[in-house]
């Protein structure tokens, strides 16, 4: 009878040989210690900041203990009734929040109708100077948002504001306030920063839609209305739906035109409210109003998301050449292009020279008032809280510094961040790991800007654990700023780091090199050009950003961006409009720069 024997199991290493074995591992390979630490600095930078906030929707703050007869840091449903039931309720929510809902239908439809008809334009007809139109029109994206609202306020502003009147007011024809200020003055100037936006969108998609598809519609006896109702808006769909979305969930987040041109009108709408809030120390209707528009900023990405794949079926198949197929205009071909550089006048020269020439004439406009005062005086009369030219004293060259080093450091980390992202989720074995870095790396997309900064505000205003308060210091805005543009940097990493072969790292590490001679000399060399995309277009976005920074900077902190705005809190008209003009020369030379070095245009191919 055989006997079987259980066969011996090999004895264990000790435990100071396997460590040793894993610290070999990790020092030839650290890739999954890298991917744990981007967990837990991105779980700290992104998702605790907004587990922040909503706690303190729901934690009693200080000094509303005697009010809502509870202890400080008690759990409490105060803040929600003082927000959604109080008899201030009003003030405080709804009205803002019917502003929000009139200014961005107001400004989808303005942005639809400019922006969808300027890319018929340059896609599908035969205009003259299709291509030049196409780069010229996307322009006003390049400015800061509020550049076309102080120059509104520079044409139309009335004496209901503090500081000098504006153009027609100075000539004696009175501007109503319902034109100066309000709902109508932000639905324009915001639709002429963001139609560029909807040029983008729609062009692209009406640059494929195949022209057999309506040719054959049309020999088959389809009248028009049935041709464009049938085909060309099915087709269409994913593209109107995003831009519909998308420039909604910006005006949502956006904080510089709602406030110059709706704080003299006391129109509020959410994203001032909450600042309004946080500037009155309410930290708790703060935190309910930054979480209201955190989840309708969430509702808004994920509906984009859910059309998208639902209008994925309505795909073509066609013919290469006959998607070129462009509409001739015959005699309106000259009239088209003349409307096109009406829109471009309105959208930039308008804008830029009403802000140029207010700043070199005392009264507004008036060239027999010409002066250089507000860019080279050494003394302003009536000036008291800046009491010179913009480029005298020391408050301008201080911004700027702030503004270059800032944004240039969250440049630089947002893009070695991103790369090293994308670096763990392609490269990385733990799958988990590579889906909670994919998701929450595009996380701060989905979050408002003003909203992300006062959940970062709520989190590191005050020492928690062994992190110290960081307000008031430029590394809070540092890393704000970083975390905020982590999405596009992410993304273009992990694309980067798809199309690169797993050979040039492997062929070096066979030789000896270790991890980050591989990284120093292989990766980033190899990915300069993603390197190069994931640092400028975040500095060229940061040095215009106004409603992730106005909530987070002190007086040693000050940006060109929020210098402006306190000029404008001054009434200092003219020297906020000059720090401006600098702000959108330095944001177009970048951009300029950023297509020429990577040979690429924000239009490329609308009017190709």
């Amino acid at each position: 009878m055989a006997v079987v024997t259980k066969a011996e199991t090999p004895p264990r290493p000790p435990r100071s040989r396997r460590l040793l074995y894993r610290l070999r591992v990790l020092r030839h390979d650290p890739t999954a210690a890298l991917g744990l630490i981007l967990v837990v600095l991105l779980g700290y930078l992104v998702v605790a900041p907004l587990v922040a906030v909503l706690s303190d929707a729901f934690r009693l703050q200080y000094g509303d203990d005697v009010h809502a007869g509870q202890a400080v840091g008690e759990w409490t449903g105060y803040y929600l009734w003082r927000v959604f039931r109080s008899q201030i309720s009003g003030l405080l929510f709804w009205q803002p929040l019917l502003n929000t809902l009139v200014v961005a239908l107001g400004t989808v439809l303005f942005a639809l109708v400019l922006g969808g008809g300027m890319a018929w334009l340059v896609t599908r007809t035969n205009v003259p100077g299709r291509k030049w139109l196409a780069g010229a029109l996307v322009i006003p994206y390049m400015l800061p948002s509020w550049t076309f609202s102080l120059a509104w306020l520079t044409l139309f502003k009335n004496e209901r504001a503090g500081g000098q009147v504006g153009f027609l007011q100075a000539r004696g024809v009175h501007t109503p306030d319902w034109l100066a200020y309000g709902a109508l003055p932000i639905i324009v100037t915001l639709g002429l920063h963001y139609y560029p936006f909807v040029l983008l969108l729609v062009g692209n998609a009406l640059r494929r839609i195949d022209a057999q598809l309506v040719d054959s519609a049309r020999i088959l006896g389809a009248p028009q209305r049935t041709v464009v109702r049938r085909i060309v808006i099915p087709l269409m769909l994913p593209a109107l739906s995003s831009a519909v979305l998308l420039v909604v969930g910006r005006v949502l987040g956006t904080f510089g035109t709602p406030y110059v041109l709706g704080l003299p009108a006391d129109f509020r709408v959410l994203s001032t409210g909450l600042f309004q809030s946080i500037r009155d120390r309410s930290t708790g209707v703060a935190s309910v109003l930054a979480t209201v528009i955190v989840v309708v900023g969430v509702v808004i990405v994920l509906a984009d998301t859910r059309m998208t794949r639902e209008h994925r079926r309505f795909v073509t198949v066609g013919g290469k050449g006959s998607m070129d197929r462009l509409s001739d205009l015959r005699r309106l071909r000259w009239p088209a292009f003349a409307l096109g550089l009406v829109v471009f006048g309105v959208s930039v020269l308008v804008p830029v020279f009403t802000l140029l020439l207010s700043t070199v004439t005392r009264t507004p406009l008036d060239l027999s008032t010409f002066t250089l005062d507000y860019w080279f005086a050494e003394r302003l009369p009536g000036a008291v809280g800046f009491p010179h030219g913009v480029f005298r004293g020391s408050e301008l060259w201080a911004a700027a510094w702030n503004s270059l080093r800032i944004v240039g450091l969250a440049s630089v980390i947002c893009a070695v961040a991103g790369l090293l992202v994308g670096y763990v989720v392609v490269r990385g074995t733990a799958p988990r790991v590579a889906f909670f870095l994919r998701q929450v790396s595009f996380l701060p997309y989905l979050v408002p800007g003003i909203a992300f900064a006062a959940a970062s505000l709520s989190l590191f205003a005050v020492a928690r654990g062994p992190i110290p308060a960081l307000y008031g210091t430029t590394f809070l805005l540092i890393l704000v700023m970083a975390v905020t543009h982590l999405p596009y940097s992410s993304r273009s990493g992990i694309a980067a780091m798809t199309q690169l072969g797993r050979e040039p790292e492997e062929a070096a590490q066979i030789a000896g090199a270790p991890w980050f001679q591989r990284m120093g000399r292989i990766i980033f060399p190899i990915q300069k050009g993603a390197l190069v995309t994931g640092i400028v277009l975040p500095f060229i976005s940061g040095l215009k950003e106004l409603s992730i920074v106005v909530m987070l900077t002190t007086t040693g902190t000050e940006l060109l961006t929020t210098l402006s705005i306190g000029l404008v809190d001054y009434g200092y008209t003219q020297l906020a409009n000059a720090v401006v003009l600098v702000i959108a020369l330095v944001s177009f030379t970048m951009t300029y720069l950023t297509q020429r070095l990577t040979k690429s245009s924000l239009a490329s191919g609308l009017g190709g």
